[in-house]
């Protein structure tokens, strides 16, 4: 990656400060139960403690480095993705440990990362291990081995195969999907199926997509208008407009609500998943709708920016403004792209485009 995932959440370590999007509800689907054997012979679990499906093993998944034999049900999972905790949490298992993804404001308790709308139900108590920083060099191999995973989960992360293999001493450990080029470039879709597959839930991680597939279409059919608009997310980082590309989580969320996106941008970034404008190519921004992903004092600082006030889209009313951290955390969600937060995300967006 060329840029750290600090960069990557748009926070201004100054500030200590975050940037993404979004809060959210739980997706309702039917978890699925079984018990014995199925005709293969493969072990069928009972139920989980909560009563959901604990999963049919061993299973085998194909990853970026190699392939991970998963035998049995596993009881403590560490996450290294900076998502990743959010897509296990979704089948009912609380990781053990995982990533630090929005620096825990000082003084602060509960960490806040188990706080959003749309994960506080899921984690209750819990108190997960941060075993990554946002920003690190890589995850803290010590506290790793010290919370005796029987599962390590590092598909929404930029570990190389060093790490990897270091992870893999530790415990089984399911790498990036293997399609995947440039680490966080894969569909949200393609991730949340991979984590699912290594947790022993392949058909209950199809329900669960197909879900929210379901509700990008019906978005697509309740506005058809979406099709004509060029649309574009953002956020004000060190004094600069910086746009997220096609590519990005949160440009693959507007795509799937059925806008078009600004490929311009693309070519500029390169292989990153953003870039920062220089005051003559504000023009790129200059579409038919922007998202901008910011809490209230970046937000306050973009608005005073003239070369963006003077946009025909900002004069045009057609500028929606997403608190990330704070609030109703809406940029967390958009963000963070789970089968968590989406829900959560697409309905907020939806409503932030009715109010402009």
């Amino acid at each position: 990656m060329l840029l750290d995932r600090t960069t990557r959440t748009i926070r201004t370590k100054r500030r200590q400060r975050l940037a993404a999007t979004v809060a959210a509800a739980a997706l309702g689907a039917g978890l699925l139960a079984g018990c014995g054997s199925d005709a293969t012979g493969k072990s069928t679990n009972d139920t989980a403690a909560d009563g959901t499906s604990a999963g049919t093993f061993p299973v085998t998944v194909e990853h970026a480095f190699g392939s991970t034999k998963v035998d049995k049900a596993p009881k403590r999972v560490v996450t290294v993705g900076y998502t990743d905790d959010q897509a296990v949490l979704a089948f009912g298992i609380k990781p053990v440990g995982m990533v630090d993804q929005y620096p825990n404001p000082a003084g602060q308790s509960p960490d806040i990362n188990t706080q959003w709308p749309w994960v506080k139900d899921k984690w209750g108590d819990a108190k997960p291990e941060v075993v990554l920083n946002n920003g690190d060099a890589g995850p803290n191999f010590e506290k790793i081995a010290a919370l005796r995973p029987d599962l390590i989960v590092a598909v929404y992360s930029e570990i190389d195969q060093a790490a990897y293999d270091k992870l893999s001493k530790i415990a089984p450990t399911v790498g990036r999907t293997k399609a995947e080029k440039e680490p966080f470039s894969a569909p949200w879709q393609d991730n949340a199926l991979h984590i699912a597959k290594a947790l022993g839930r392949a058909d209950e991680g199809k329900q669960l997509v197909q879900g929210i597939q379901d509700k990008l279409a019906a978005v697509k059919t309740a506005h058809p208008e979406f099709a004509d608009q060029t649309a574009v997310t953002l956020s004000w980082y060190k004094d600069s407009v910086t746009p997220f590309t096609t590519t990005d989580v949160r440009g693959q969320l507007l795509s799937g609500m059925g806008f078009k996106g600004q490929t311009e941008i693309d070519r500029i970034a390169g292989s990153s998943f953003s870039t920062q404008l220089s005051p003559e190519r504000m023009d790129l921004v200059d579409v038919d709708r922007v998202f901008v992903i910011n809490d209230k004092a970046d937000t306050d600082a973009l608005k005073k920016f003239d070369l963006f006030a003077n946009l025909k889209v900002t004069k045009a009313g057609k500028v929606s403004y997403l608190l990330d951290s704070e609030g109703p955390a809406v940029g967390a969600a958009m963000s963070q792209v789970t089968l968590l937060s989406l829900p959560y995300a697409i309905d907020e967006l939806v409503k932030s485009v009715g109010q402009g």
